[in-house]
């Protein structure tokens, strides 16, 4: 049975060239970044490289560049970091969708329980954060606004540009997770005018188990983990060289076929669609304003599990939500939040096309689909 991967929001497949490049930094170049002989100044010199080509793609500068181990560590630093910082300006009030990561709800909550206000904005039925809901929220004690970029489970793209500047009228800073955008969207970091923004390898074909956090210059955050002064002494640890490498020859590769690949998953998305079309009571969850490559789709009367189970036996994987969240029972936060009911949330499934999708596929995996949502609601 020939597995059909239509997950892509989860994780995507290690790039053979990106495998390749990182290679020589497990065997023979497996120096010590921070060691001072020449095995050490090779592998610091690959991940000065590294830092500076990631911060070139992005418009940023490399001291501006902090490699950590994946997104969920970078929201976490990202929001605990700056709002500590903050709270030393007297500035204790942090502002986020309600839409966020898990990471960032986590930290989110652990900032309340500190004492600090956390106000969680809104979104429309669309899934999107309107400009207006975050204008209202303001105010001159606001230090944090958080708003991912793309959420990762409508692929629904949010105003950041707007938001930003609206954060930066009040004189609070603005982060934005990054993590589902960067594989699909041009990330200009001056352009869209935010002051930190998270990235994960894992999600545009690079290694899992690193990420990389983009700090502007002058702007003040508390040290992640302590015992080194790696990246700069605010985030302690050997450098995992060949990860780090990893990252930035996988998001150099993204840069340059990201068009293309967008144009390649709204073709499959369509394809995918015109396809099950004959089924009944099939709605789309998220406005117009959507990435190709994510499609979340309800489908009345059937529950999600239990189609993902079926279709997975299939060969065909498919998700029902957030990767770190999957396992749970409980129905998406993020759905809720766009005023489905509970039962619409759990009869709602994501599916993520990839630039190694074919065609073929894409119609087998649809059939199975039809198949197997009319043989649910036979049942």
């Amino acid at each position: 049975m020939k597995r059909i991967y239509l997950d892509h929001a989860a994780t995507t497949p290690l790039h053979s060239k990106v495998l390749a490049k990182m290679l020589p930094y497990f065997t023979e170049e497996f120096g010590n970044a921070d060691s001072p002989h020449a095995a050490g100044r090779k592998a610091v010199n690959a991940v000065d490289s590294a830092r500076d080509t990631l911060a070139s793609l992005l418009g940023a500068k490399p001291k501006e560049i902090y490699f950590t181990s994946g997104g969920t560590e970078a929201d976490n630093w990202a929001m605990l970091g700056c709002a500590y910082a903050q709270k030393q300006k007297g500035k204790t009030k942090v502002i986020l969708s309600s839409i966020e990561h898990h990471a960032v709800l986590y930290a989110a909550e652990k900032l309340q329980n500190e004492g600090f206000e956390v106000v969680y904005l809104p979104v429309n039925e669309g899934g999107m954060v309107e400009p207006n809901a975050l204008k209202a929220a303001l105010d001159s004690n606001t230090g944090l606004v958080a708003v991912m970029a793309v959420n990762n489970e409508t692929g629904v793209i949010q105003p950041i540009q707007e938001l930003a500047k609206l954060s930066h009228e009040y004189g609070a800073l603005f982060f934005t997770d990054a993590v589902q955008a960067a594989p699909y969207m041009k990330i200009d970091v001056n352009e869209w005018g935010v002051d930190m923004l998270s990235l994960s390898a894992h999600k545009f074909y690079g290694p899992k188990g690193v990420g990389a956090l983009y700090i502007k210059s002058g702007v003040k955050i508390e040290r992640l983990i302590g015992g080194g002064e790696q990246e700069r002494g605010l985030r302690g640890g050997t450098t995992n060289v060949p990860a780090v490498v990893g990252l930035t020859a996988a998001y150099e590769e993204n840069a340059a076929t990201v068009f293309e690949t967008n144009e390649r998953c709204r073709c499959l998305n369509e394809l995918f669609l015109q396809a099950i079309s004959g089924l009944d009571g099939v709605k789309i969850n998220g406005g117009e304003n959507r990435l190709p490559a994510i499609l979340n789709l309800q489908i009345e009367g059937v529950n999600n599990v239990d189609l993902l189970y079926k279709l997975d036996l299939q060969g065909i994987c498919i998700s029902v939500g957030a990767a770190c969240a999957s396992a749970s029972v409980l129905p998406s936060h993020v759905l809720l939040a766009m005023g489905r009911s509970q039962k619409q949330a759990k009869e709602s499934v994501r599916i993520s096309f990839g630039r190694e999708n074919t065609e073929e596929e894409i119609l087998q995996a649809a059939a199975l689909f039809v198949e197997t949502v009319n043989s649910l609601k036979n049942l």
